[in-house]
């Protein structure tokens, strides 16, 4: 671990699901220099997570990910897969995505979040930290009491907490 931390610049095993042998095969595949990628998105997008809109007069016509021969892409899948089983913010969300959009999208949008957090760990040399499943789950509430509100306020309503 701590050769390949010397390598990569960060821990990539400190991440729910990166493996020691996912973290080979990210420098393997991707290198050690991520400013070859303006952003995480284009990492991602470079990977074929992201979704290939087609769009023609101002409609879409498809959206599909591309299909793209990169081993990372499969590893950062199979990651994702494993996720979804841990107690983690990650695997709250895989789950929550599952929910709303199947168990093959959710694993994609899972990947190419763990995509842009590799970018981020790898670029910037920041440090991963678990903020965990309570916290997930706490923010994902505030989020919607967030919109709630700014939906009731459009309606010209107020939002007012139940008394039990």
């Amino acid at each position: 671990n701590t050769i390949l931390q010397q390598i990569a610049g960060c821990d990539l095993t400190k991440i729910p699901g990166i493996s020691t042998l996912t973290a080979q095969i990210i420098i393997a595949e991707a290198g050690t220099d991520m400013s070859k990628w303006e952003t995480s998105g284009h990492f991602a997008s470079w990977l074929g997570l992201c979704p290939n809109n087609k769009i023609t007069g101002e409609k879409i016509h498809g959206n599909r990910t591309r299909k793209v021969k990169n081993r990372l892409a499969g590893a950062l899948r199979q990651s994702a897969v494993v996720i979804g089983h841990t107690q983690t913010a990650l695997g709250a969300y895989y789950r929550r995505m599952r929910g709303r959009i199947g168990g093959p999208k959710a694993v994609t949008a899972t990947a190419h979040k763990l995509a842009c957090l590799i970018y981020r760990l790898m670029r910037y040399g920041e440090k991963y930290v678990e903020a965990g499943m309570q916290k997930y789950e706490e923010d994902y509430k505030k989020r919607q009491m967030n919109a709630l509100k700014k939906k009731a306020q459009l309606l010209g309503m107020n939002l007012v907490p139940a008394s039990c």
